[in-house]
C-alpha cells in the first residue's frame, strides 16, 4: 500500500511478519510482498485474524520495523490473504528496491471544505447498496463528512449507510462517496443523520484537544 503519491513497485520479496493477532495468538509467519512503496507494502499469503488498525512487526533480511495494517482483503474475494501496510517507524525505507519517498502527505482537492476536519483513527462500517459491507478506519472527520482509508475505493457517487464508532458512541448516518483515490481511500459526504447522532459527532469533535508534537485525546492523532 502507499499513501499520497508514493511510488509503488510490483515485486515479490520474502518477509516475516510477527505479532499478536485479533484472537490473542502470537504469530510469526513467512509471507510475500505483492508491491512495495517507500513506507508501505501489499502482502499476500497472510492467513491470520488481523484487523485494520493493528500494528505488526515485519522483518526483511536483517532489517526490522513496525507497520500499521491499513486494509485486509475480504474472505472469498480475489484479495483474500492480502494486507495493506503503512510504516509507523520514523526510520527510512526498509526495502532494498529503488523507490521515491512520498511527495504528498495527502491528496489535493479541487474544492474548499465547509467544515474543518480533525485527524482521527476510528472504526467505520460502510454499507453500499447491493454490495457487501466494508470495514475500515477513518483518517479524518468533520460535521460534514469523513475520509476513509481503502486500498480499493468505492465508486464516486455510491450511496452508503454508515456506522461510525466515536469513543463509546455508535453514530449512524447516510452518505455518498464524494471522491475516490485508488490505493488511498474515499472522501464521504454525510447526507442524513439524526439530531442525536449529529450532536454526538459534534461533541466528539469538540472533545479533541491538540497538543503540538504529542498524541491527543483517545482515538485521535496528529500528523
Amino acid at each position: 500500500m502507499t499513501t499520497g503519491r508514493e511510488q509503488r513497485k510490483r515485486v515479490e520479496l520474502r518477509v516475516r511478519i510477527f505479532g499478536t493477532d485479533s484472537n490473542g495468538h502470537i504469530f510469526s509467519d513467512s509471507v510475500s510482498t505483492v508491491n512495495v512503496s517507500f513506507q508501505g507494502a501489499m502482502l499476500s499469503g497472510v492467513h491470520r485474524a488481523i484487523s485494520p488498525g493493528d500494528v505488526i512487526g515485519l522483518t526483511y533480511g536483517n532489517k526490522k520495523t513496525r507497520f500499521q495494517v491499513k486494509w485486509v482483503g475480504k474472505s472469498g474475494s480475489p484479495y483474500e490473504g492480502n494486507l495493506g501496510l503503512q510504516s509507523v517507524s520514523p526510520a527510512g525505507c526498509i526495502w532494498d528496491v529503488p523507490l521515491e519517498p512520498n511527495t504528498s502527505a495527502a491528496p489535493k482537492y479541487a474544492f474548499a471544505r465547509k467544515h474543518k476536519r480533525v485527524k482521527c483513527v476510528n472504526s467505520i462500517q460502510l454499507n453500499p447498496a447491493g454490495q457487501p459491507p466494508v470495514w475500515s478506519k477513518v483518517a479524518d472527520i468533520s460535521e460534514g463528512g469523513c475520509f476513509v482509508e481503502m486500498m480499493l475505493p468505492l465508486t464516486t457517487g455510491t450511496r452508503l449507510k454508515i456506522s461510525l464508532w466515536l469513543k463509546e458512541n455508535k453514530v449512524v448516518a447516510e452518505g455518498v462517496v464524494a471522491h475516490a483515490r485508488p490505493a488511498y481511500g474515499v472522501g464521504i459526504r454525510f447526507t442524513d443523520m439524526s439530531q442525536r447522532d449529529a450532536e454526538r459527532l459534534r461533541e466528539f469533535l469538540q472533545s479533541t484537544v491538540r497538543i503540538p508534537g504529542q498524541g491527543v485525546a483517545p482515538e485521535v492523532t496528529t500528523r
